[in-house]
């Protein structure tokens, strides 16, 4: 599927989720972190080819762009409980992948130590969640 296609379905597929579900807090990412030296819609900054990027970002991107259709496919399930495993394990995927890219290229102690922490704890709750859907599968 066309990669321009795929992000927009991930957008709105997201958009409906954000609208729909009920939040026990607000979640907001801190103002530096929206920071990004440029004003675009989220669609266009999905789009690698709108601005050239550094090695990082097109690591982390290309990261995200094998994680979304994984996390959308595993939310499709019929049940609620293995849609939401199937996802998590996905999004755990892809948390590791950004913790990889940290450590290949990130200098700050405490990020690179958070990052091989990421990688642990997620490396253990995959293959926890991974025996529990093979224990569920029907």
């Amino acid at each position: 599927m066309n990669l321009r296609i795929t992000t927009m379905l991930a957008l709105v597929a997201g958009a409906t989720f954000m609208s729909t579900a009920s939040f026990a807090m607000d979640m907001e990412l801190p103002a530096a972190c929206k920071k990004s030296g440029h004003d675009m819609p989220m669609a266009q900054a999905m789009d690698m080819s709108s601005k050239p990027m550094k090695d990082f970002q097109k690591e982390f991107m290309s990261g995200m762009q094998q994680m979304d259709p994984a996390m959308m496919q595993g939310m499709m399930q019929d049940n609620a409980d293995m849609a939401f495993v199937c996802g998590m394990i996905a999004h755990h995927m892809g948390a590791i992948q950004m913790s990889q890219v940290e450590l290949k290229y990130g200098k700050d102690d405490w990020s690179r130590q958070m990052a091989q922490k990421i990688i642990d704890a997620q490396k253990q709750e995959i293959a926890e969640m991974t025996k529990w859907v093979e224990k569920h599968a029907k």
